[in-house]
């Protein structure tokens, strides 16, 4: 959105102030926040259920002012518009009666491209014979509509999908309407005036009325901002639009396309710090060659991953050679965004000093996609004997980042070293696959606890033949397998698995596996208390389930049968079970690992990894829905916790009255359950899925689907083109350490703690790993290289959202600005404050005392902060709804409330 208004102010010299979003499949409240703080003062919606349509309709309340949760003061407060009928096609927006409202969408005359009225009668041309009959007919459905509402404005949008493509088409629209306008405007006996108008006109209209006449209620909870209207909190899903058609297929629909969604959406975020900091450290033109060179291809990513937002884009819900286009054009912007990040980190790391971008890189990225569709792989490191290879890490987060990282490595007998030449201890794995016939592929994951300074890039190197270094540990295997028996890969220890249950664990918890199953059954925790896992893999059935939709025949049905293949890794930093289950299929289509971590300081030792891979491939799994569903003893009574675009969080309760498909709703990257005992149960995910909690204790999420048919809603066919992917879960099992409120009685949405947001920051903004594509000779010891751009660890629920130089191809050293040219976005994360505090894992403050703008970076001087709107196009805070924040620019001190995201300007120089 930052993009697209700044594009729009800078081509045509529009700031937007109207959101018109009719089509997306229910609504955010997040969409409402960041709206009102990027200066917008109205809203249009269209897609949200019949039934509370219906409700709000009855009330006159189709129009409100939507506001936060958490906002006691009014600031976050935005007008609303709700459409009030099926749908925003003509038929259905001039009033009550398709039937009557089709007759007057002029583009289904004859002789047009459209299909005629369905209801028979049919749009004649207006004329002075007709216009009397048609201009009452069309303005008693004006009438029936405007006693929906309050005010005496009425809002009639004209058009549809792929209209107005011809001047004969808008002629035709505009002639009739004009005639019919003209009459209805001339007899005042009719008492009302009809116009055209724009979005903008309707909303300066009803606000002026609004002024003017007083149309609140009798004990009416309204806004300071514009009178006469309720106010509401709260978001629209899950979507139906007719006889219980729930729209919650889309959560998950194309899920392979929503996780490269992500993975661009954290690699541009990661590009644009880089080429901040090379702008801010660089006073030369010389060295603003790289990031200016590349600014274009930045700007580009932007775009795409913007494009891919669209309604019909991250949903899953767009045709497939359409699909091609959207992933081949975000994995063009990946490839792009690393090739800039590996000529980067030479630079911050004083290894590239010829300033220009014509030299290939030293680096590449550890993982890589060959093709717009294909999975990620991990290159391997071949570290011959007398060679060493860099690993260059680098943290996009606020705080230093201890974390048990991993690569891999084709031979067995490597050392970890750190920058300084000094011994790391680490891991040696087997690296497993999805394949029944050969589960070991014959590489290595070597694991090692990495500490890497905010916003910072730190090196290690991988050496064979390194002395004085012990190797690395390999893991110990133990196999359960009823088929032939698994060859133990070398230079591994293994032994068969006799007993029914097998045990990994870590200094916090214990998780017990059945072995016949594969299956996690119970986690025990360091202070004493068990929990009952019970993970199940299931399948619906869905004859009648389509892109849009999702409607189950009945419950799902588990598909693990005894006797899979199970293998069991315990090494001193990972222990790991990979299970691949039985089931009715020969080739299974699913396989999963659960790992546990030791690593002091590090919020991995805290949380459960759970990686499952599926592969929905072949007419066998047609019209079938894969889910994992988590059986628990938390007495949730059917209230969870969904995330809202990963900012806020949402109160879900399950009801008998609507079907299964109802009580299902989006998961973007966090669901969470509790009990009245506190006992919390969170999964974290680093893509968007569906999440249910269908019986007490329960919390199941959607993983893929795969469906033969189209349901109706306008794509044309169903969804058959799956890949192969793994989606990753990141399990957390939390006690409080004080009271809380409960669940069950409080209607307000919990927040996550603080060490569960560390968790989702941590899965959702991974370490970036890159290798020296050349090994080294040993003997050749480059001297100790790392780089940090903040002073110190921010405080530890301070996020920065971006630091970014929004129009980079226009950045120039030499030439003296006005512009402030970069952009710093902050965010403070609402936590419960009923658990941890300290996160458990090391964190040091909160952010309760303003920070200083001016010292948050190493060697660069902040000059000239001032705040600005959320897309740099205001400077008015109080217009935005910012609390009252004192001279920043002659100060530098910001005082950022829990939950508010804030946007700074800043101009930065390379200390002198």
């Amino acid at each position: 959105m930052m993009e697209g208004n700044m594009w729009l102010n800078d081509a045509i010299g529009v700031v937007p102030k109207n959101s018109w979003a009719i089509d997306p499949f229910g609504y955010s409240s997040t969409m409402a926040y960041i709206l009102r703080r990027m200066g917008f003062e109205n809203m249009l919606i269209q897609r949200t259920h019949y039934e509370l349509k219906k409700e709000l309709a009855l009330q006159k309340n189709l129009e409100y002012v939507w506001r936060q949760s958490w906002d006691a003061e009014e600031t976050t407060d935005i007008f609303v518009h709700m459409m009030p009928f099926y749908s925003y096609d003509v038929p259905h927006t001039c009033g009550p009666e398709p039937a009557v409202c089709c007759q007057f969408d002029f583009a289904r005359m004859r002789g047009f491209v459209y299909e005629l009225c369905p209801w028979q009668e049919h749009p004649v041309e207006t004329n002075q014979e007709n216009v009397n009959e048609r201009a009452l007919k069309l303005l008693d459905q004006y009438k029936k509509k405007s006693t929906l509402y309050r005010t005496n404005t009425l809002l009639v949008p004209l058009g549809d999908d792929f209209r107005y493509i011809s001047i004969d088409e808008a002629e035709a629209q505009f002639r009739n309407y004009q005639l019919l306008f003209d009459y209805i405007n001339s007899n005042p006996s009719l008492n009302a005036e009809a116009k055209f108008g724009t979005l903008e006109d309707y909303f300066l209209t009803l606000r002026e009325e609004a002024d003017r006449i007083n149309y609140s209620r009798p004990g009416e909870v309204g806004s300071g901002q514009v009178g006469g209207f309720p106010s509401l909190s709260g978001d629209f899903f899950t979507y139906a639009d007719r006889q219980q058609d729930y729209w919650s297929g889309y959560y998950v629909s194309r899920p392979f396309f929503k996780a490269v969604d992500r993975v661009l959406e954290h690699t541009l975020r990661a590009t644009e710090m880089m080429m901040a900091f090379l702008l801010g450290y660089c006073q030369r033109a010389s060295c603003e060659k790289l990031p200016i060179g590349f600014s274009y291809k930045l700007t580009s990513a932007r775009r795409n991953l913007a494009l891919f937002q669209h309604h019909d884009g991250v949903t899953g819900t767009a045709k497939d050679h359409v699909v091609e286009d959207y992933g081949t054009r975000m994995h063009t912007s990946l490839q792009d965004l690393q090739i800039f990040m590996s000529k980067a980190i030479e630079v911050l790391l004083g290894i590239r000093h010829e300033k220009s971008d014509q030299n290939p890189a030293q680096f590449e990225p550890a993982q890589v996609r060959s093709k717009y569709d294909a999975q990620l792989v991990h290159k391997a490191i071949s570290a011959h004997e007398g060679t060493t290879q860099s690993v260059v890490l680098f943290n996009p987060l606020e705080q230093t980042r201890d974390e048990v990282v991993m690569v891999i490595v084709d031979r067995p007998d490597v050392t970890v070293l750190d920058s300084n030449w000094t011994c790391v201890k680490s891991q040696l794995s087997p690296e497993l696959q999805h394949d029944k016939s050969k589960i070991f592929t014959g590489r290595h994951r070597v694991h090692w606890k990495a500490s890497v300074p905010p916003l910072g890039l730190q090196v290690y190197y991988i050496a064979n033949g390194f002395v004085g270094c012990e190797k690395s540990k390999p893991a110990t295997l133990r196999i359960f397998t009823k088929e032939k028996h698994l060859t133990c890969p070398a230079p591994y220890l293994c032994s068969r698995l006799e007993a029914d249950t097998a045990v990994i664990r870590n200094q916090h918890q214990t998780l017990t596996f059945s072995v016949n199953l594969g299956l996690l059954q119970t986690i025990s925790r360091d202070d004493g208390s068990q929990n009952v896992f019970g993970e199940e893999l299931g399948m619906y059935s869905s004859s009648e389930s389509g892109a849009y939709l999702f409607k189950p025949n009945g419950d799902s049905e588990p598909i693990v049968q005894a006797g899979g293949q199970l293998v069991v890794s315990e090494g001193p930093l990972m222990q790991e079970v990979y299970s691949y289950p039985k089931t009715a299929w020969d080739k299974t289509p699913i396989s999963h690992s659960t790992r546990v971590y030791n690593g002091d300081n590090t919020v991995q030792e805290f949380i459960i990894e759970k990686e499952y891979h599926i592969e929905l491939l072949g007419r066998d799994f047609n019209d079938r829905e894969v889910i994992v569903r988590y059986k628990t003893d938390v007495d949730n009574k059917r209230i969870f916790y969904t995330d809202l675009n990963g900012f806020q969080m949402s109160r879900r309760e399950t009801y008998d009255k609507i079907p299964l498909q109802g009580n299902y709703y989006p998961m973007p990257s966090l669901a969470y359950m509790q009990g009245p005992n506190g006992h919390r149960f969170s999964v974290h995910s680093r893509q968007s899925l569906g999440v249910a909690s269908l019986k007490n204790g329960w919390l199941e999420v959607m993983l893929d689907r795969r469906l033969s048919s189209d349901d109706g809603r306008g794509l044309g066919q169903g969804v058959m083109d799956n890949r192969p992917m793994n989606v990753i879960f990141h399990i957390l099992v939390e006690s409080n350490i004080s009271s809380t409120a409960n669940p069950v009685s409080n209607p307000r949405p919990l927040s996550p703690s603080l060490l569960s947001h560390r968790a989702g920051a941590h899965l959702n903004y991974p370490l970036h790993t890159f290798i020296a594509k050349k090994p080294q000779e040993i003997s050749v010891q480059p001297p100790p290289r790392s780089f940090s751009a903040l002073a110190s660890s921010l405080p530890c629920d301070l996020h920065i959202v971006n630091f970014k130089v929004p129009r980079a191809s226009k950045y120039s050293s030499q030439q003296p600005t006005e512009e402030s040219r970069f952009v710093l976005i902050l965010q403070r994360w609402h936590w419960d404050s009923s658990y941890c505090r300290k996160g458990r894992a090391e964190c040091s403050s909160v952010a309760d005392e303003s920070i200083n703008l001016f010292d948050m970076f190493k060697g660069l001087a902040v000059l000239n902060a001032r705040a600005t709107s959320l897309n740099l196009l205001h400077e008015d805070t109080e217009l935005l709804g910012y609390t009252e924040q004192g001279d920043v620019a002659q100060e530098g001190h910001v005082l950022i409330s829990p939950m508010e995201i804030q946007a700074y300007k800043l101009e930065v120089r390379p200390h002198q």
